[in-house]
């Protein structure tokens, strides 16, 4: 079977955590569009992977989630279970006690 000449294959995306981010803020896409300054399509294209992103539109959407760049591509915010959702529900007070039980399992392996 011959390639038509000009044709591209459709390039597959690494997931990202766009869309789980934006419904947890409880924003729509036009939301989230009108804070970037771009179009309801272009955040639906992107979230859907078919549309690529720039790091100045990860940083931006980042903070207009109120999050940082990393978590949009790699942590559901939605995942209760998660090490990173336990520790957002931790007061303040105890992350620095939970650092050192983390420690200590590390070091000592229990």
């Amino acid at each position: 079977m011959s390639q038509r000449i000009g044709y591209r294959p459709k390039r597959v995306r690494r997931r990202t955590f766009l869309r789980q981010w934006r419904e947890y803020r409880n924003l729509t896409q036009d939301d989230l569009a009108e804070r970037l300054g771009t179009s309801k399509a272009s955040i639906s294209r992107i979230e859907a992977g078919h549309q690529a992103y720039t790091q100045d539109f990860l940083e931006a959407c980042a903070d207009a989630l109120r999050t940082d760049p990393a978590s949009l591509l790699m942590r559901d915010p939605t995942d209760e279970e998660a090490v990173w959702s336990l520790w957002d529900k931790a007061k303040v007070g105890d992350r620095k006690m939970i650092e050192n039980i983390v420690r200590s399992v590390i070091k000592t392996g229990t």
